[in-house]
């Protein structure tokens, strides 16, 4: 059975936030939906951090992310608001291909952009620079 999108969104909040336990964080989550984030991580000092999560699919190769919501009104995209440290810590998403978290430091976001995209496998031209390859945002 194929998920709907808010389906997706709910199973990668559950991944992630199972994934943070299971490194022996505590985790609150905002009530309501209009929030700019999904989840609050509790560090060991006190300190909360805002954890945008999102869904996604990667194709063994790549991990495409779209570090953005957006707001729709009768199916029609109404707004778009990009992450930024401003309104996020984390960036985490849940590879549905791989089973596997992924978190993105907001800071990476620059002032937002579209598209984020995290090398699971290596370039065919064997390139390494500026690259993000995923290995290197499993902890958080």
């Amino acid at each position: 059975m194929e998920l709907n999108r808010k389906a997706k969104g709910d199973l990668a909040e559950l991944k992630v936030a199972t994934d943070l336990r299971d490194r022996g964080y505590k985790i609150a989550i905002p009530y309501g939906e209009d929030w700019d984030f999904d989840l609050i991580l509790c560090r060991a000092n006190g300190a909360l951090e805002r954890v945008q999560v999102k869904y996604v699919r990667s194709d063994g190769r790549i991990i495409m992310v779209r570090p953005r919501s957006e707001s729709l009104t009768n199916g029609r995209v109404r707004a778009i608001k990009y992450y930024t440290a401003a309104t996020i810590d984390w960036l985490a998403f849940w590879d549905a291909t791989a089973d596997r978290c992924y978190y993105v430091p907001a800071a990476e976001l620059g002032a937002g952009m579209s598209s984020l995209s995290l090398r699971v496998a290596p370039t065919l031209n064997k390139q390494a620079q500026g690259i993000r390859f995923a290995d290197d945002y499993t902890t958080i």
